[in-house]
């Protein structure tokens, strides 16, 4: 029986990898770009009613959800190859088209105004599937759309629908910001995704931005962008990958989340892909060899991993689990696991299994690729408490200042007063001390003062 998931796509940066994120799932599974079937696409043994239905010609659609307060976007999407690939039903531009303004305040309001009509959508979509596992939202958390209207439909999300999962893919930014107030957003957005998400896979803009240079010749900031995105994508489909291409193991969303996230707090998930190669990814270098070894051993690099954390002695992993693709033996899976293990590349937490989890899946037939395996790692680590202190220390510089908050008191969230951002700097900073927490052994006792004093 299919999981169906249904994606929201959220503001500029979330249509933007959502667009190249159908592309790569139609080349997967052999779709043209107006949604037909393509006729040599007949080995079967894939679901693509995951992410897919059938519209009543037989076309495939997307279970998407595009929605953005501007239009630029989705209009590039609409002239685009795929434009017919789309449920035109399932496209919400604000009538105003003005956008947020790199406001979460202005993207909160606009969620309110404009509820009814996005969550008839959402409900359609909802309604439509046969067994609703869940949603996969793709935003960013700096401006205003991605953050605030995010934040909303995250809140109503979970009101709505409480037993179906939520992940997201949350691009963070980087230290520096093109969007001053961007340290205000990304608290605001983080208590949102601290609360009502079930699984946030953290994408990082620094580190994308420095795995492009270096790994993928990144030439021009236009080139870069699209690689960038392509990057995300790349990721996006491979994390999916054990859902449409099922095996015996992790074939479903709540499995993969189950053994990654031991508490419910701690749910912010890094990622390292490799290897990149230009099949995937414009102007990738090569890599020359991939055994299962090799590839585990490089998703364990900190060179490979898609968000920029500050290590510490202390810092372990909670979990791991690599999703493995190609031609893999499981032997060889084992023998890499015993190397792993003796010679000490990856330090787990005192209180938990010291153990990384492996699931093996099939590549799709209908893509050549230039190696042998390829491999995705999602893996929930301590040093997530360093992109919090991040985000802490960058709000406090801008709050003690009492920076550029009029524009947020003009909105509803803050009309009577400032202690959303209170509310939320204390969600976050809690967050950061569970993460440090996990470091010691005595985490099992750990009580969370926010969720005692209820």
């Amino acid at each position: 029986m299919p999981r169906e998931i249904v994606t929201v796509q959220l503001g500029q940066c979330g249509n933007q990898v959502g667009q190249v994120f159908w592309q790569r799932l139609c080349a997967e599974h052999g779709i043209s770009d107006q949604g037909i079937l393509e006729e040599w696409a007949t080995e079967g043994g894939d679901r693509k009613d995951v992410f897919f239905y059938q519209a009543d010609d037989e076309h495939y659609i997307p279970r998407a959800i595009l929605v953005d307060l501007e239009p630029r976007v989705i209009n590039n999407i609409l002239t685009s190859p795929y434009a017919g690939l789309y449920n035109p039903e399932n496209i919400f531009v604000s009538k105003d088209g003005g956008g947020a303004g790199n406001n979460w305040a202005m993207g909160y309001s606009a969620g309110e105004r404009h509820y009814e009509e996005i969550m008839e959508m959402i409900d359609r979509e909802a309604e439509g599937s046969d067994s609703l596992e869940g949603f996969m939202l793709m935003h960013s958390i700096a401006g205003g759309t991605g953050s605030g209207l995010g934040s909303y439909l995250l809140e109503r999300l979970n009101d709505k629908f409480p037993k179906k999962l939520i992940q997201t893919y949350s691009v963070f930014p980087n230290n520096v910001s093109d969007v001053v107030v961007q340290p205000y957003n990304s608290l605001l957005a983080m208590k949102r995704l601290a609360n009502h998400a079930d699984s946030v896979v953290v994408l990082d803009n620094a580190a994308l931005a420095r795995i492009v240079a270096d790994r993928l010749h990144g030439l021009d900031a236009t080139a870069s962008f699209t690689q960038t995105n392509q990057l995300v994508s790349t990721v996006m489909a491979a994390s999916t990958q054990t859902l449409r291409y099922p095996g015996y193991m992790n074939n479903d969303l709540v499995g993969i989340i189950a053994s990654l996230i031991p508490t419910p707090r701690c749910h912010f998930l890094m990622t390292s892909y490799t290897p990149f190669t230009s099949d995937l990814i414009d102007n990738a270098k090569n890599t020359r060899k991939t055994t299962v070894l090799d590839v585990m051993r490089r998703l364990l690099q900190p060179k490979n991993r898609m968000v920029s954390t500050s290590l510490t002695k202390s810092s372990c992993y909670i979990s791991i689990l690599n999703i493995i693709q190609g031609d893999v033996d499981p032997t060889d899976v084992h023998q890499s696991l015993l190397r792993i293990r003796e010679r000490q590349m990856a330090s787990f937490i005192p209180w938990g299994p010291a153990s990384i989890q492996v699931a093996i899946t099939r590549k799709s037939p209908y893509l050549t690729s230039g190696h042998r395996v390829s491999g995705l790692m999602l893996a929930n680590h301590t040093s997530m408490a360093s992109l919090c202190k991040r985000a802490l220390d960058q709000y406090d510089r801008l709050r003690k200042r009492n920076a550029f908050l009029e524009q947020y008191k003009r909105e509803r969230p803050f009309e009577n007063g400032l202690e959303e951002f209170d509310d939320s700097r204390a969600v976050v900073e809690e967050l950061m001390n569970e993460y440090k927490a996990c470091e010691t052994p005595d985490y099992i006792s750990y009580a969370d003062p926010i969720i005692s004093n209820d």
